[in-house]
């Protein structure tokens, strides 16, 4: 089971925009009023970063959107969906009405057509009890490992990730987190990111002592070094990043400028110990969708097609 991967599904939207359904526990989201042409413009990031990612050797399987119905989110496809090397395939119920419909088989077949998928597991019942696990944001994966960090909050649910964990064989680490408003942390990866050697966490933002203890204790344990970030580190979305596989397997850090540009020159110098950082501009994506570069990969650890 290897931590990162070099392939990563991206999907290209079709009507981008702020979405009222999920601002209400996502505090990173700001209204469209600020940004005209906002489709648009988030169009032309997503090219930009998806070519970049291209051009550093990351396999970057690009699909569109479709117009209807109407999906101002489908831009982050890591919250409905994960592809493990076991051939399973996870989707996660959504709290979002409109978020649900973002779940599309023809894209887990398209796949296919590449990749070996031996079971999809379908998580989404649990949305009939109110309970929901958003994907690869709502856990973040010590994948090597088997460890699921996971903050609890209104998207995340104890319950679905216990299933989650039970089916995979993976042992979840929880905790609350909550931004200098303390208002809870919606989405576990904007606050952590778990790479092959290293853990990017904002540990500011688990006031428990016992639970900000386990989870260091978890990922030193796991040999990985931890870089620190603030609270005001992380509203500029640098707990938000992935590490992935370029050209030659050649590790690579993947986040938004706004995130780079937040972290200090010790921070990166830890980072490039391990890795390459790779920046791109997000800004319009950022302040309307509340996600950034992480939320918009999901990463296909499934096998080659036989």
């Amino acid at each position: 089971m290897s931590q990162t991967t070099s392939k990563i599904l991206m999907i290209r939207p079709a009507s981008f925009g702020f979405n009222e359904q999920t601002a209400e526990s996502n505090a990173f989201q700001q209204s469209q009023a600020a940004i005209p042409e906002a489709a648009q413009t988030a169009l032309k990031e997503f090219d930009a970063f998806a070519n970049l990612l291209k051009s550093k050797g990351v396999d970057v399987h690009v699909i569109n959107d479709i117009i209807e119905p109407h999906k101002p989110d489908a831009i982050f496809p890591n919250n409905w969906v994960s592809f493990h090397d076991n051939g399973d395939v996870l989707l996660y119920p959504m709290q979002a009405e409109n978020r649900r419909l973002e779940r599309r088989e023809d894209i887990i077949r398209k796949l296919e057509e590449q990749f070996t998928v031996k079971h999809i597991i379908d998580l989404s019942r649990f949305e009939l009890e109110n309970k929901f696990l958003e994907g690869t944001g709502s856990m973040v994966l010590d994948r090597e490992n088997r460890v699921a960090y996971a903050c609890i909050s209104p998207r995340t649910d104890k319950d679905v990730l216990d299933a989650f964990c039970k089916h995979l064989n993976y042992t979840p680490v929880t905790f609350t987190a909550t931004d200098a408003h303390q208002q809870a942390i919606y989405h576990t990866n904007v606050m952590m990111c778990v790479g092959k050697q290293f853990a990017v966490v904002c540990l500011d933002s688990i006031k428990d002592g016992d639970e900000k203890q386990t989870v260091i204790k978890s990922v030193t344990d796991a040999g990985k070094e931890i870089i620190d970030i603030t609270l005001e580190q992380m509203n500029h979305f640098a707990g938000n990043m992935l590490e992935v596989q370029g050209t030659d397997g050649k590790s690579l850090l993947v986040m938004s400028k706004n995130a780079h540009q937040s972290l200090t020159s010790s921070q990166i110098e830890q980072l490039q110990r391990y890795t390459e950082i790779v920046s791109a501009d997000l800004t319009t994506i950022e302040t309307l969708g509340g996600g950034s570069a992480r939320c918009m990969l999901a990463e296909i650890h499934l096998p080659a097609a036989v």
